[in-house]
């Protein structure tokens, strides 16, 4: 152990771990604050004309890079666009893509299930919300040399990613939906990006909207997600 507290192990700097600990009573009430923030998301397609300064959506991309990623690879690339003509762009070639899923390549059975959530082609939200956050999932990295350099759990590792920066965005007091237009390919080039990167999300983001009304889904009881072996 050196003066800076760094070890080498095998070779490798390591630091020692410092995890932030509780009493059990606060253990459980900040668990209880968490789930009752958590439980309060909701997808929304409703967004008031109202900006949401910079660096708090800088600080949401922070802590979403925070997320575990395969061989620590970090394998994401997380788009913040405001530029009304691109965010038209968007809307534009998604409302396209969605027009011919909601009439060509979804089953019946899939528009049925769509049906309470009150969905269809139509993605006003994409200009309305002041924010898009565009998530990529990158391949592979390309070294300075112009090797290509493989990443892993690309696919678990961005939607690791994603579902914190969903939470992050909650505890910020702002609303979000998780937008998938299929395919998505259009973003790539919009957005002019590598082709080691693919779409994977598209997250409009700020303040609902005054008067938003959301779908009443019931998520399901602990005892239909969770078994318990002790």
């Amino acid at each position: 152990m050196n003066k800076t507290g760094v070890r080498i192990i095998d070779g490798y700097e390591h630091i020692v771990y410092d995890p932030i600990t509780f009493s059990e009573e606060e253990m459980l009430k900040r668990s209880l604050d968490l789930y009752s923030l958590a439980s309060k998301r909701r997808s929304v397609r409703h967004f008031a004309d109202q900006e949401v300064p910079r660096e708090v959506l800088l600080n949401l991309i922070r802590t979403a890079g925070t997320s575990p990623s395969g061989a620590n690879k970090q394998p994401w690339t997380f788009c913040l666009v405001a530029d009304k003509g691109l965010k038209h762009k968007i809307r534009i070639a998604a409302e396209e893509e969605e027009y011919h899923s909601y009439h060509e390549r979804m089953g019946q059975e899939w528009l049925d299930d769509l049906k309470p959530l009150g969905t269809d082609w139509r993605k006003p939200f994409l200009e309305t919300a002041p924010w898009l956050i565009v998530v990529f999932r990158k391949i592979y990295d390309i070294s300075q040399g112009g090797r290509k350099k493989n990443n892993y759990y690309v696919t678990e590792s961005v939607g690791l990613a994603c579902g914190m920066l969903l939470l992050a965005i909650q505890n910020a007091g702002l609303s979000a939906l998780t937008h998938t237009p299929s395919p998505m390919n259009f973003l790539t080039n919009i957005l002019d990006r590598p082709e080691n990167e693919k779409p994977f999300l598209l997250i409009p983001i700020g303040y609902a909207a005054e008067d938003t009304y959301v779908p009443h889904i019931h998520r399901k009881d602990l005892d239909e997600i969770c078994v318990m072996y002790k």
